[in-house]
């Protein structure tokens, strides 16, 4: 199948080409029809399978034959969670529709309002929006809905995860009831299904991969280690491997700036992009990561928290790194689903300490599989993380507990501390750990000396 299949017009069949792409992805061969068809869709499939083009060329085809956008109207809109999710979807859109005389604009908090207004006043075809700032829009007159065809929700269960659902509850009110609804996401919980599917009317639903699955083409292990040797550890892999381009996650904005901190004093040139950093820097810091090794002011290691990483697309990432583990077990399909893009290969390789041993295995139960575990010499840990065991049984829901009168308990949450270097040796030791089957095995890769460890039976 090619994209001509779809019947698009020249303008957009052109634009496609240019990009390189001749061939639809599974999400977009499935997708793209029901859109077109002018149906509502809800479709799941993991980040950097071309989800963007599944509603971005409907959207645009959709546009092209209609009477353009009025005075401070918009005829299509996209909500994100993100402002570099917000950014990337906006560059998507007008690449695809350069060859069309549509108008685009995106907004975003964290910058000034103002040239924002000025920019929806003559009226946007597309308009892609984070929902607080649409809201603030809306309540000073300078956005306004009622040309609106199309709704969509992109990576929709980041943004019920990140509390957004009463601004979403409250962005919907205000929209013509007859639209279209497209809802994007990496992944579906169960939870948000249930919610989701009162937000589409009769939908399409689309899956190309099994729930909540990583992609083959990305290799996974994790190192245990004390989370005093973290900094350390990751330091030597950075320089033993002699990694170009790393994308590092952190639990917090604090944890990413000591970390970053730490590498520079290394010599590892690396900076943090998270929500405490301005718009600005934020844009220049993903501009400096994406340039090659050899330009002036390139950016080795990119160190960023969960929120502030949506949307971010870099081409040919060969590795991620969980410094820390997410707490939420879906983050971590959506972290390293930065690596292994559009069928290239990938790492994600997770510094785990004994504290994380929960984390580890809701991540295990997700993707069903048992992550291989790496010692490195030298930062072997002095409190062991835990063996785990794979357990595939479906959870039971939590009964609601009974209110209590007196007390009050609070969980309060560790910053990862910097820890002093250790001597640091060449040489890894691994034991790769199946589900089935309870033989050791001698592995040699890299040059680098491998040696199992035997499971425990259970």
């Amino acid at each position: 199948m090619s994209f001509t299949a779809f019947g698009l017009s020249a303008p957009l069949l052109d634009a496609v080409a240019e990009q390189g792409y001749d061939t639809p992805t599974p999400i977009q061969s499935k997708a793209i029809p029901a859109a077109m068809q002018g149906k509502d869709v809800m479709a799941a499939a993991q980040t950097g399978t071309g989800k963007t083009a599944s509603f971005a060329l409907p959207i645009l085809e959709k546009l092209s034959k209609g009477e353009p956008a009025q005075a401070n109207q918009v005829r299509a809109l996209i909500l994100a969670p993100t402002r570099e999710l917000a950014a990337q979807v906006a560059d998507s859109v007008a690449t695809y529709g350069k060859n069309l005389p549509l108008r685009y604009a995106v907004v975003y908090g964290g910058v000034k309002i103002n040239p924002q207004m000025m920019k929806l006043r003559k009226g946007v075809d597309i308009l892609v929006a984070t929902p607080g700032r649409l809201l603030d829009l809306y309540n000073q007159n300078a956005v306004k809905f009622k040309q609106l065809k199309v709704l969509v929700l992109d990576e929709a269960d980041r943004m019920l995860d990140m509390g957004f659902i009463q601004d979403i509850s409250k962005i919907l009110s205000i929209l013509p009831k007859q639209r279209q609804n497209l809802m994007f996401s990496a992944t579906f919980s169960d939870e948000i299904r249930k919610l989701a599917k009162g937000l589409v009317n009769n939908p399409v639903e689309i899956s190309v991969d099994p729930r909540n699955t990583t992609a083959v083409t990305v290799k996974q292990w994790i190192h245990p280690v004390d989370k005093k040797q973290k900094p350390a550890l990751l330091a030597e892999l950075i320089q033993h491997n002699k990694w170009e381009r790393v994308l590092v996650f952190t639990k917090t904005k604090k944890g990413a700036n000591q970390l970053v901190n730490y590498l520079n004093n290394e010599g590892i040139k690396a900076a943090a992009i998270h929500g405490d950093k301005s718009q600005a820097i934020r844009t220049k810091t993903l501009a400096d990561f994406k340039r090659t090794d050899a330009q002036k002011g390139s950016i080795k290691i990119l160190v960023a928290t969960d929120v502030a990483a949506r949307g971010l697309d870099i081409d040919q990432l060969p590795q991620v790194v969980n410094f820390d583990l997410p707490i939420v077990a879906e983050d971590y399909i959506h972290r390293i689903g930065r690596t292994g893009r559009a069928g290239s290969k990938g790492q994600a390789i997770s510094l785990v300490s004994a504290d994380e041993f929960k984390e580890l295995t809701e991540i295990e139960r997700l993707i069903k599989q048992l992550l291989i575990r790496k010692l490195v010499d030298g930062f072997e840990p002095n409190h062991n993380v835990p063996e785990s065991k794979l357990n595939l049984r479906p959870k039971k829901p939590k009964k609601p507990n009974k209110p209590k009168t007196g007390l009050n308990s609070s969980k309060q949450s560790n910053e990862h501390s910097e820890g002093k270097k250790s001597g640091i040796k060449n040489k890894i030791r691994s034991g790769a750990r199946k589900p089935t089957e309870g033989n050791t095995s001698n592995k040699k890769s890299g040059g680098l000396n491998l040696q199992a460890r035997k499971k425990p039976l259970s």
